[in-house]
């Protein structure tokens, strides 16, 4: 199989689907890389890297596009990349569909081959290929609140530890799944005053015997969201039903009655956001203030450490990736399951129930589409 790996054009996106190191994986099996001039550039990987190992460097977007049968990438495609797509061909990327009616469209247009890395599971119901963004994503949640809350970006001026003699500030973690204890974590080691919501009570348990008392864990109830976030200094949202828009769960109400210069996070933006007040944001201007609450709501946070998030991803990615070019999509997807469960679209036809269920389009099953 060819597969191509084209550079990231999302603002400040400096990620790539493949490192040098999965490349010569793919080529020891006997496939064709292409990857665009200076994809991995952003993390410090050189054409000649590439070219060591044994991929053909490309010298557009175009030329990747139009020879690979299989597109490895990072981010969901931009508009220009999805007018390149054509029919049959794979995409293999984060894809995040459900708050995103035009790219859903223009990939239904294209009857190629979409497969989100964000609704693959494994055999215990997990997402393995979301949860290496997931944990870098938590714990930045917590390094960019805790900059947002200076004074100088709009903040109430809190050092989020305190001092001795001067209480820490309150941060509240909005679902307690990877993102949110993740987030904890840093926000403990950092000395914060933490509360983490959620409504399942394993993690609920799961959590309290981590922490020990370092963190406290409350089960989730629009009044104990009310009680905790009006509180609150620092709010992180961290919920996600996979594959479907992220409820919103702290509403206008909340962020208007929230404590002057308080901060708030959104790790869930890339579905839609979980608080009323939510809108996509980028690297080179992340924050906005709504009711004198500063808003931090980047879309592609783990873009930021961008060297440490590509490592990770691949990590995760590159055992599908081998399985889609040795056996082909179709055979890749039909044995596993929780493979089968990342194809979004395919040749039309929408089969990620919660994304039909978004835009009202018809579902078809994964299954029945791959078998018709």
């Amino acid at each position: 199989m060819i597969i191509g790996v084209p550079k990231e054009i999302k603002n400040h996106e400096y990620r790539v689907g493949m490192i040098p190191a999965s490349v010569r994986e793919l080529i020891s099996h006997g496939h064709t890389v292409f990857v665009e001039t200076k994809a991995g550039s952003g993390i410090g990987f050189t054409d000649d890297d590439y070219i060591a190992v044994g991929a053909s460097i490309l010298p557009t977007a175009e030329d990747v596009f139009a020879q690979a049968d299989m597109i490895v990438k990072v981010k969901e495609p931009q508009a220009i990349e999805r007018a390149m797509l054509r029919e049959g061909q794979i995409l293999f990327t984060y894809l995040h569909l459900a708050p995103d009616f035009p790219q859903t469209e223009d990939l239904i247009k294209s009857k190629a081959v979409c497969i989100a890395y964000e609704t693959v599971t494994d055999y215990m119901g997990r997402l393995p290929l979301l949860a290496p963004m997931s944990e870098v994503a938590g714990r930045m949640s917590i390094q960019a609140g805790a900059q947002t809350l200076e004074k100088s970006n709009g903040g109430r001026g809190l050092l989020l530890g305190g001092v001795p003699g001067v209480e820490p500030a309150k941060v509240v973690v909005v679902g307690g799944g990877v993102v949110g204890a993740n987030a904890a974590r840093m926000a403990v080691g950092m000395r914060a005053d933490v509360t983490i919501l959620d409504r399942n009570i394993d993690t609920l348990r799961t959590l309290d015997e981590e922490f020990q008392g370092r963190a406290k864990v409350v089960y989730s109830t629009v009044d104990a969201i009310e009680k905790h976030v009006l509180e609150a200094d620092l709010v992180i949202g961290a919920v996600l039903i996979p594959g479907a828009a992220a409820p919103k769960l702290v509403t206008t109400d909340h962020i208007k009655r929230m404590k002057p210069g308080a901060a708030v996070v959104d790790v869930a933006i890339d579905q839609g956001g979980c608080f009323e007040t939510s809108h996509a944001t980028t690297h080179a201007d992340p924050t906005y203030i709504v009711d004198e609450v500063v808003h931090y709501c980047v879309a592609n946070m783990p873009g930021a450490v961008a060297r440490t998030s590509t490592f990770a991803l691949n990590n995760a990615t590159l055992p599908y990736i081998i399985k889609l070019a040795d056996k082909g999509y179709k055979a890749a997807l039909l044995e596993d399951k929780g493979f089968l469960d990342g194809l979004n679209i395919i040749h039309g036809k929408v089969t990620c129930k919660e994304v039909a269920e978004s835009f009202d389009l018809e579902y078809v099953s994964p299954e029945a589409a791959l078998t018709a």
